[in-house]
């Protein structure tokens, strides 16, 4: 099950056409990933403290219905592990009536925050730290 978190669309973010900007479609994503972060006992700091961070190495977006202002959507996460070291993690972006605005597939990975080098194991690195570690699907 794909954890999610509540946004309402703001006048700020949107562009000239009177719809949300591109880049706030990832910015959404990424308020999304780390509030699963502490869900999962591992807020930033903590991150951090351990040595480690995430990176993003890769991000295919697909717009599928324009969000206006006022407009209150979810924002899922959800990690799909394979081993290696990288990991995917899969998102949307969904109007309260079900409708899919966006999708985002993302391509991460852990970083030793000390070496500069992605970890062997990212899920063993995330599951030392995490509180909760059922939340990143571990």
């Amino acid at each position: 099950m794909a954890f999610s978190v509540p946004v309402t669309v703001r006048g700020y973010e949107l562009d000239i056409n009177g719809h949300l900007n591109q880049a706030v479609y990832l910015q959404y994503a990424e308020h999304a990933r780390w509030e699963l972060m502490k869900a999962a006992g591992i807020p930033g700091e903590k991150m951090v403290g351990s040595g480690i961070g995430p990176v993003v190495l890769e991000q295919t977006l697909k717009y599928q219905r324009e969000l206006h202002l006022g407009d209150e959507v979810t924002v899922s996460c959800e990690f799909r592990w394979s081993g290696g070291k990288a990991f995917r993690m899969h998102q949307e972006i969904r109007k309260l009536d079900d409708t899919v605005s966006a999708t985002i597939d993302v391509v991460c990975g852990i970083m030793d925050l000390r070496l500069r080098k992605l970890v062997a194991d990212p899920a063993a690195a995330l599951r030392e730290v995490a509180e909760f570690p059922e939340t990143l699907g571990l």
